[in-house]
């Protein structure tokens, strides 16, 4: 039964997400690709994915224990404030910040997780910004 609660919770968040990603809108100037183009992917594979667990859940499924539960809760609010602290922070910033505690909470010392955090926000913007060329919130630092 849990599977299909998840299962559908999952469909009704993929309908969500390509709703809204039609809803960006267009400038005159756009690449024939178009900026609705990559939500309505992860959304139809969201959407897919949701379905195979709705049709084909499984036989022995059980619900992690509260601990895990509280886990998971976390890992979600730190994604929301990552969500909320970008524009603010800017993207390393908050990057490294959130990925530092999700690496932490999956088991790399503390030390190592801010290092890790770290090299994740500054390897991924060299990526982004620096050789795709694309825009990334900047903080207070400047980048």
């Amino acid at each position: 039964m849990s599977d299909r609660v998840f299962g559908g919770l999952g469909l009704l968040l993929a309908v969500f997400f390509v709703w809204q990603a039609q809803l960006i809108e267009l400038s005159f100037i756009s690449d024939p690709v178009g900026p609705r183009t990559f939500p309505t992917i992860i959304g139809t594979v969201l959407g897919l994915a949701s379905l195979v667990i709705v049709l084909r859940p499984d036989a022995a499924a059980q619900w992690p224990p509260a601990a895990r539960l509280f886990e998971i809760a976390m890992s979600v609010a730190v994604m929301i404030a990552y969500a909320v602290l970008l524009p603010e922070l800017g993207f390393v910033i908050a990057t490294a910040l959130a990925a530092s505690y999700l690496t932490w909470r999956l088991g790399t010392a503390a030390r190592w997780s801010v290092v890790v955090g770290a090299l994740t926000s500054l390897g991924i913007y060299a990526v982004f910004r620096l050789i795709l060329g694309l825009s990334l919130a900047r903080g207070p630092l400047g980048f």
